[in-house]
C-alpha cells in the first residue's frame, strides 16, 4: 500500500487517526508541508470544531499543493470538519467558501423539528444508510452505526455525490464522494470495526 498522508490544518484528532490507519496496516505520516502534499498519493484530511479556521490554514501553498496532488492521480478522504471543508461553501459563523471538490453547502442541523426539539451538537452512534454501491463500504453492512459529534452538516447535495445518509433531525448526507474525493462526517477512527474496515477500505482504494 502507499504512504498515507494525514494532513495537518491544524485541527484535528491526528493522533487517533494515524494509529487507526496503522493498525490498518498502512504507514502514515502527518504534514503540513506543501512539497509532501503535492507529491502525495493517498491523503486524509481530518478536523473538528468550526468551517473557517482550517479553511484558513489551507488557503493559498497546502490547497495550490491539494488541487496539485489531485491532479496527479492521488486519492483524498476527508473526516468530519475535513469532509464538510471538501464541498462549495459552509455557513457556521458566516458563509465561507470551501475547497469546492464535492457540490454542495455545509448547513446547520434544526434545532426543532416541529414541537419536538433536537439536541446539537449531535454526539454519539447513528446508523448509515446507503444511497450507493461503493467499494468504501465494502464488508460493511448497510445501517451500521458510526460515531458522530457534529453541528453542522451537507443537507441536500447533487444525488451523483451522495453516498450514504444519517438522519438526526433531518436526513444528512454522511458520505460524499466523486471520483478519487470522498469523505465522511462522522469520524471512522472513533468507530469501531466498521470505522477501521472503512479506512481499510479506502486505504487499499488509494493504494
Amino acid at each position: 500500500m502507499s504512504r498515507a498522508l494525514i494532513i495537518d490544518a491544524g485541527v484535528g484528532n491526528l493522533g487517533n487517526l494515524a494509529r487507526a490507519v496503522r493498525h490498518c496496516g498502512t504507514d502514515c505520516e502527518i504534514t503540513d508541508e506543501p512539497s509532501e502534499i503535492a507529491a502525495g498519493r493517498c491523503l486524509l484530511l481530518p478536523g473538528v470544531g468550526a468551517f473557517r479556521p482550517p479553511r484558513e490554514t489551507l488557503r493559498g501553498a497546502m490547497e495550490d499543493a491539494l488541487n496539485e496532488a489531485l491532479a496527479a492521480g492521488a486519492w483524498l478522504l476527508g473526516i468530519c470538519v475535513g469532509y464538510q471543508l471538501l464541498f462549495d461553501a459552509g455557513e457556521e459563523h458566516g458563509r465561507s467558501d470551501g475547497l469546492g471538490l464535492l457540490p454542495g453547502v455545509v448547513q446547520r442541523l434544526p434545532e426543532a423539528i416541529g414541537e419536538a426539539s433536537v439536541a446539537l451538537p449531535h454526539i454519539g452512534w447513528n446508523r448509515l444508510r446507503y444511497r450507493q454501491d461503493h467499494a468504501l463500504f465494502a464488508d460493511i453492512p448497510d445501517g451500521s452505526f458510526f460515531y458522530f459529534v457534529h453541528s453542522y452538516a451537507p443537507i441536500e447535495i447533487d444525488s451523483g455525490a451522495a453516498l450514504a445518509t444519517a438522519e438526526h433531525g433531518t436526513g444528512f448526507v454522511a458520505v460524499a464522494g466523486r471520483g478519487r474525493v470522498l469523505g465522511t462526517q462522522f469520524h471512522p477512527e472513533k468507530s469501531g470495526r466498521h470505522g477501521l474496515r472503512l479506512l481499510a477500505n479506502y486505504l487499499e482504494m488509494a493504494s
